[in-house]
């Protein structure tokens, strides 16, 4: 029996280990299905919540997001002024949410021992009068894990763009209530009651700034965050564990938005439980509408981006 997530992508890296003692391994497996990051361990250490080759991502996990990450209201925004309607893929609210490709089958363009890049399209559908080739490509190397998006526009009109990504992270078999959790944002976004951002306004202050670490069993969030910090070309978010030892995820100076989730109920073998999602967004929720964060890609222009993730020793 095939896999219901498609061919399974297992890449991997080897390294001497610091004190000269054997070596250090890093892996992770991408699925068919939305080129999904199902597994991740860097330096023999799980980083992210793991699942089933035979279950689709549990809320989301590993997804990648294009052409918008989060939600669109209702599905509908203006293009020159003429009402576009995606297809309400939210039922409980009636929003578009996370792109086009979270439930198609990518090609295999390339493939490495320590890399792989998958490729898909995104045809003219309802609501979306455009042609993106878009491409990821997951890569492991001594730094951790890098992931590389390129999208290009093979339509005739400008198309407007944005992407993310949906891990979830662990830093091995730590409970993950015992993590801290580390947002560099300096705002977040106030929502209606179908997770539609109605105003930015600043963390301080408040219990949503979490830019010097809260522990993720005090947390119950689910919030957008914008003024992402941006050092030295790159904004970095963490979850640490009580030794020290981190999962860092990082993106370029493209990704100034970051959705923080902190679910209680994530499905795992042994029982749900409580996980934690940083996710690296280009543009906050309903950015179609707002404009906020939003690419507008030339015919034939192609952008490309970058976010990845780490370990770090204690």
């Amino acid at each position: 029996m095939k896999a219901l997530t498609g061919e399974q992508f297992a890449i991997s890296f080897e390294r001497p280990a610091l004190d000269g003692a054997g070596t250090i391994r890093s892996s992770a497996i991408v699925t068919e299905l939305a080129a999904a990051l199902r597994e991740l361990f860097l330096d023999g250490v799980e980083s992210v919540e793991p699942h089933s080759e035979n279950e689709l991502p549990p809320m989301g996990a590993g997804l990648i997001l294009v052409p918008w990450p989060n939600r669109i209201a209702d599905g509908r925004w203006q293009l020159d002024g003429k009402p576009q309607q995606l297809d309400r893929t939210e039922p409980a609210t009636g929003n578009a949410t996370h792109g086009l490709l979270r439930n198609t089958a990518y090609r295999l363009r390339e493939r490495t021992t320590d890399s792989v890049t998958l490729e898909a399209t995104v045809f003219p559908q309802h609501g979306y009068p455009f042609r993106l080739d878009t491409s990821v490509q997951y890569v492991l190397d001594e730094n951790g894990l890098t992931v590389i998006h390129e999208l290009t526009n093979e339509s005739s009109d400008a198309a407007p763009v944005a992407v993310g990504a949906h891990p979830y992270f662990r830093v091995g078999t730590v409970p993950v209530e015992q993590l801290v959790a580390r947002v560099d944002a300096s705002t977040r976004f106030e929502v209606d009651a179908v997770a539609i951002p109605t105003r930015e306004v600043e963390v301080d202050g408040t219990g949503f700034d979490l830019r010097a670490g809260r522990t993720v069993g005090e947390l119950d969030i689910d919030s957008g965050f914008g003024g992402v910090g941006i050092h030295d070309g790159r904004a970095v978010h963490s979850v640490t564990a009580p030794d020290g030892s981190a999962t860092e995820v990082w993106g370029d100076e493209n990704f100034r938005y970051v959705q923080f989730y902190t679910p209680r109920n994530f499905p795992r073998a042994g029982g749900p439980g409580q996980a934690v999602a940083i996710e690296p967004m280009t543009a906050p929720a309903n950015a179609f509408n707002t404009g906020e964060g939003l690419r507008w890609l030339q015919p034939g222009e192609t952008w490309r981006l970058q976010w990845g993730i780490r370990h770090r020793a204690s």
